[in-house]
């Protein structure tokens, strides 16, 4: 089943930056979530997604079982609460940002030169 799927109306990233702002607000944790804080937390967290797959084959990060899974399904979401965080404390729109990004992509990545490829940027001039 696809994420698609599963989404309301209710879900969006805004509606999770204003669950969020508020649950630091009620918990006098806004004085702890600066920018330099939460990015800090954000790295922390990624590093932790990263350990649940540093030693697996590629067929097995796509086969997770049951309970691995579940752990990394809480550390995605850890990510997207420090991410959604930050770029509410630097007034950011994330979706906005991520469509310039993909934008910025479509030049730097033509299909053309780059289907079926990996490497950087760079590789493809």
């Amino acid at each position: 089943m696809s994420l698609m799927n599963h989404l309301t109306d209710t879900d969006s990233l805004e509606q999770l930056r204003r669950q969020l702002a508020g649950f630091a607000e009620e918990r006098d944790w806004q004085q702890f979530h600066s920018p330099k804080n939460l990015s800090m937390a954000l790295i922390a967290e990624a590093a932790e997604l990263v350990e649940h797959f540093q030693w697996l084959s590629e067929a097995q990060s796509h086969n997770l079982d049951e309970t691995k899974h579940a752990q990394v399904r809480l550390e995605l979401a850890d990510i997207l609460i420090y991410l959604v965080r930050t770029a509410d404390q630097l007034n950011i729109d994330l979706i906005r940002a991520a469509n310039d990004k993909i934008a910025i992509n479509r030049k730097r990545y033509p299909v053309e030169k780059v289907k079926g490829k990996a490497g950087r940027a760079e590789d493809f001039r």
